[in-house]
């Protein structure tokens, strides 16, 4: 469960980082920049794939490509859902996104899923309803209070359904799927930034690379120790899952509360505390 631990802490880390950066004056997109290349060089010096050993025409670029695409353009819309709804629902938002593969394992891997599942489920959209929905004393919630928490929420699902996919192909090993996507999603960052410095004139701060490098290790470092917690209890993907998630939203609701002085409303309250039955319910019962 150490492995476990240390994931949630790279999690949030990624959250809190994005949130020091903006304050600090940084754009989200510099930041993302930057990351990717810490993570593919990240990918390749410690899981080592063997790149020289595949045959490229043969890849599931069918599914390398749009990870590629999705994985810098869902970074942003999580650096923009916390800056318009703050750590805790976005965090919410990005872990209650298992409930997409979920429903994937239903409907197009024909898996079995029971009653007190679909319960679980269901119990998860309320949990949303509640988390990233409402503002407190009536007022009208901003479409980007929302907008932004939701995009996080399908597009982290999308992004898993891929990613079993990516695991069930046995042409390659993980770790190479993972430094093409990873490589892929450097270079449409880079274009990402070139659009905005030639065309919208923007200023690269040196600092940024600071900052992108910080979040890159922290995002390379949730992967591994989630990797490596699923290797470590094989039989048990249950624990690994549910140890993760709850982790998550729990120390993503004290850093934000306690640290960045949030406030939230009594539907968030009830939000948080549904999330966390909805996954004791999927994961046990």
């Amino acid at each position: 469960m150490w492995y476990v631990f240390f994931s949630v802490i790279c999690s949030v880390s990624v959250a809190v980082i994005i949130k020091l950066a903006k304050g600090r004056g940084y754009k989200y997109l510099h930041l993302i920049v930057w990351n990717y290349p810490v993570a593919a060089l990240a990918t390749y010096l410690l899981l080592m794939p063997q790149v020289g050993q595949v045959i490229w025409s043969e890849l599931p670029w069918d599914l390398y490509l749009p990870l590629a695409v999705l994985l810098p353009t869902i970074f942003l819309c999580i650096a923009y859902a916390i800056q318009y709804s703050g750590i805790v629902k976005t965090e919410v938002a990005q872990r209650l996104s298992l409930f997409i593969p979920l429903l994937a394992a239903f409907f197009i891997f024909k898996e079995h899923i029971g009653t007190t599942k679909l319960i679980g489920i269901g119990v998860g959209i309320l949990a949303i309803l509640f988390s990233i929905g409402w503002n407190k004393k009536g007022q009208k919630v901003p479409t980007k209070a929302w907008g932004y928490p939701l995009a996080v929420f399908l597009g982290m699902g999308i992004i898993d359904v891929l990613f079993k996919k990516v695991a069930l192909y046995q042409g390659v090993p993980y770790s190479f799927s993972m430094f093409v996507v990873f490589v892929g999603a450097m270079v449409l960052s880079f274009l990402f930034l070139a659009y905005k410095l030639l065309k919208r004139h923007e200023q690269l701060k040196l600092g940024s690379l600071f900052w992108g490098i910080l979040l890159g290790l922290f995002n390379f470092g949730n992967i591994l120790f989630y990797m490596k917690a699923h290797r470590a209890l094989p039989d048990s993907p249950s624990i690994v899952f549910t140890g993760m998630n709850i982790g998550v939203i729990l120390l993503g609701a004290v850093i934000g509360v306690v640290f960045f002085k949030e406030r939230l409303s009594f539907y968030n309250k009830i939000g948080i505390g549904l999330a966390m039955i909805s996954v004791l319910i999927i994961a046990y019962l």
